[in-house]
């Protein structure tokens, strides 16, 4: 049995998770740092711890195992295509992304607010433009 099918669907659906929480994860900033009460504000510190440590790190942890593992398995016909290259670095790009969303993400739990809500709209479309350039180039490989 060939069981690289398997782990590029593992794959593909541990990162489908972590999008996800890529996505959200910033929003829910926004809306953290506009509301006004504790209550409100209490909440969303609970939202984003869950869904950072439920969701986002072992989403991330899997797309990166089942990734690697896959890229193992096809390093001889891949190895050497900028394509593959271009897309490992946006991939550690977005663990970078992931990691400061933490940092973020623990300022506001400690009544902070590191960055105005422009910024964070702006920093929420980060995902989906890596998205769209990973997608690219494991799809078409145009290099």
């Amino acid at each position: 049995m060939n069981a690289y099918p398997w782990i590029k669907a593992a794959h593909i659906i541990a990162a489908v998770c972590w999008f996800a929480g890529l996505f959200y994860l910033p929003r829910l900033f926004v809306y953290h740092i506009s509301a006004d009460d504790p209550i409100g504000r209490d909440r969303f510190v609970i939202m984003e711890s869950k869904l950072h440590r439920i969701i986002m790190n072992p989403a991330m942890v899997a797309t990166l195992v089942f990734g690697f593992w896959a890229l193992l398995l096809t390093w001889s016909a891949h190895g050497a295509s900028l394509w593959l290259w271009l897309k490992v670095a946006l991939v550690l790009g977005l663990v970078g992304y992931h990691h400061y969303c933490l940092r973020i993400m623990r300022q506001l739990a400690s009544g902070g607010s590191p960055h105005s809500e422009r910024f964070l709209r702006l920093f929420n479309e980060a995902p989906t433009l890596a998205l769209v350039l990973i997608v690219v180039l494991a799809v078409v490989r145009p290099f």
